[in-house]
């Protein structure tokens, strides 16, 4: 095999597709986020960061209830069991969606005598976004669940990048504004999923195979990882929650400027969550304990390693990085150094994420649950002390590393009673694979090279 074919087989590896597709989508949502804070005023970038978080959370609330549950009922199983387990997610997905209409009914008219913005916004159009979602929703999926990750990378072109152009014409053409930008979010979801249903990804017409007793499987394994999947979300809507009605929309454009610049963490972090997850419930399947435990701590550990450079630079160029995302305007305020206090936390996140996927793997999603409940009472607590004691928005930054630690806590005390291993021991494994994944690599490319001369 020649030196170029061994570099384009390297793009075959799932791990990789779903990092390239995940890490397109955050390219196109700098792009978007940078357009937009060149564009429209402070405060206006704050009602739309609102109601970005609060479609996010509702959205996550769907996808933590279904994404695990469809991935780890479908994965592996036969064709008829796949089209079951379809089939009872769709029908979940279509009752949620009219729970949500029904709830709309009322909250679009309270929403006329709401008097802020972002809020007025959330409570007249929700319903509306989770539906025009939906298809895009289930084939991101279907498609995880069938380790399509190169059709992944397609939902992310038709989705963010349609949203990104849209966002793009209307600045050239001096036309965006608070209005325009939510027309265009809503039209870019619509745009997404209809090309997956002509696409046939979203194996829509599988609702008439849905059964019963599927559906009920689905509910209840579902109804406690949505956890695992809002944990990473709940906290950055409670910050913004209290930063909007006690700060301010322009505080809150100023927290989120930086807080975006972490999809650096959380676009590769995903992308191993997305593709490392089918291979836990493979272990897991297959009464491996101990290779399960190897597979958790391998992944933990080499992204945390990882990380550590990204960290280092990120501390060192906090202020160039900034100007870049957000313009000249940004760099004298808070974002720089609310930026350098979410890289370091960061370092958690690996631990936090597969430690609560791992806790779902081993059919004991009520930890993940109880744990969301006693997070977001620890992050609350954490962050109205730091507010009363110090008055600032670094106070809600600090306090957003509360939580983490009490997850990591609870997540670790029942995978270490499944099978016992020392925590630090996670990133000696993870320095150690990453040193033989180079000498794998070296060995690979340079011997290829070598062989052509």
């Amino acid at each position: 095999m020649s030196f170029v074919k061994k570099i384009l087989s390297s793009f075959k590896n799932m791990h990789l597709q779903s990092l390239i597709a995940n890490g397109l989508m955050s390219v196109f949502g700098m792009i978007t986020l940078s357009i937009v804070y060149r564009s429209l005023k402070v405060t206006d970038i704050g009602v739309y960061i609102f109601f970005l978080s609060i479609i996010g959370l509702i959205d996550n609330l769907r996808a933590g209830f279904l994404t695990v549950t469809i991935i780890k009922f479908f994965s592996g199983t036969s064709i008829d069991r796949g089209r079951e387990v379809a089939g009872s997610a769709w029908l979940l997905s279509a009752i949620i969606a009219v729970i949500f209409f029904i709830l709309n009914i009322p909250t679009y008219f309270i929403s006329k005598t709401v008097s802020d913005q972002g809020l007025a916004l959330i409570l007249k159009y929700f319903a509306l976004i989770s539906v025009v979602t939906l298809p895009c929703f289930m084939a991101d999926c279907i498609v995880q669940a069938k380790k399509r990750f190169d059709r992944m990378l397609w939902l992310r072109i038709f989705n963010q990048g349609s949203y990104t152009l849209l966002v793009f014409t209307l600045a050239s053409l001096h036309k965006l504004n608070l209005t325009t930008l939510l027309y265009t979010y809503i039209a870019s979801n619509l745009f997404a999923s209809v090309m997956v249903i002509i696409l046939r990804w979203t194996m829509m017409g599988t609702i008439f195979k849905a059964k019963k007793d599927t559906v009920w499987e689905l509910f209840h394994f579902g109804k406690y990882s949505m956890g695992t999947n809002i944990s990473s979300n709940l906290f950055g809507v409670t910050n913004t929650f209290i930063i909007n009605f006690l700060i301010g929309p322009a505080a809150l454009a100023m927290y989120n400027l930086g807080g975006k610049l972490m999809q650096i963490v959380e676009i590769p972090l995903l992308s191993f969550v997305t593709s490392g997850m089918p291979l836990l419930s493979g272990n897991y399947n297959n009464g491996e304990k101990e290779g399960m435990i190897y597979t958790l701590k391998k992944l933990v550990g080499m992204l945390t390693v990882v990380l550590i450079p990204v960290v280092i630079i990120s501390l060192i160029f906090a202020e160039p990085i900034i100007h870049l995302l957000g313009g000249k305007n940004y760099v004298a305020n808070e974002a720089p150094n609310l930026f350098r206090i979410f890289i370091v936390i960061a370092l958690l996140y690996p631990a936090d994420r597969f430690f609560a996927i791992g806790v779902d793997v081993i059919h004991r999603p009520k930890i993940n649950f109880y744990k969301i409940i006693i997070m977001s009472l620890s992050n609350i607590v954490a962050i109205f002390i730091g507010v009363w004691i110090y008055h600032s928005i670094y106070s809600i930054a600090f306090a957003s590393v509360i939580p983490i630690i009490v997850a990591i806590y609870m997540t670790y005390k029942p995978l270490n009673d499944y099978y016992n291993f020392n925590f630090l021991s996670i990133y000696k494994v993870g320095f150690q694979e990453l040193v033989l994944l180079y000498k794998l690599q070296k060995n690979k490319f340079f011997s290829s090279s070598k062989n052509l001369l």
